[in-house]
């Protein structure tokens, strides 16, 4: 390969990951918004105060992500368009089953929403991660800026998730005899 050749091939390269790009935003630009309808349910459907609390503040926070997205499209000069995620379609399905099959009033239903929640957080975080990182190769540091900021969001997410599991977990087995 000449020089001229591995150069036509490197901006086709750089050409096709900005399409996996913009089509990958687009899918969790889907989620967050879908998300939005979510939070809410799994809020009214906790025990716990302290579960409640940390799904409503996630609640704001995800709707500074849509804008923070809207704003990663700006950013590339693309316009912000939702397109279905079918994986957070049936994470989220599956949150509902789990709340739906769960008993009302018991640690074991916010056990069970949490375990839900975590799955929806580890989604987030491994496409935000592969966001930036393709942002970064790309040049469109203004995106990965943005990127970066809603990762660490998903990742405080779901530590607090975790430290509430675990005392959630011990509660249960003591109060419901499990």
């Amino acid at each position: 390969m000449n020089t001229k050749q591995i150069n036509k091939r490197a901006s086709q390269e750089a050409t096709s990951l900005k399409v996996f790009f913009i089509d990958a935003l687009k899918d969790i630009y889907w989620a967050e918004k879908t998300i939005l309808m979510v939070i809410p349910k799994m809020a009214r459907k906790t025990t716990s105060t302290e579960l409640r609390e940390v799904l409503e503040n996630h609640l704001g926070e995800t709707e500074n992500q849509v804008v923070r997205l809207e704003q990663v499209f700006a950013s590339i000069d693309e316009k912000a368009i939702a397109k279905k995620c079918e994986a957070m379609e049936g994470i989220i399905r599956e949150a509902e089953l789990i709340m739906n099959e769960t008993h009302r009033g018991t640690m074991t239903r916010d056990v069970a929403i949490i375990a839900a929640a975590q799955k929806i957080e580890h989604y987030e975080i491994a496409s935000y991660g592969t966001l930036r990182t393709i942002a970064e190769v790309l040049g469109f540091s203004q995106a990965s800026e943005l990127l970066i900021q809603t990762l660490e969001e998903e990742k405080k997410a779901d530590q607090k998730l975790s430290e509430i599991s675990e005392s959630l977990v011990s509660m249960s087995v003591i109060k419901e005899g499990n």
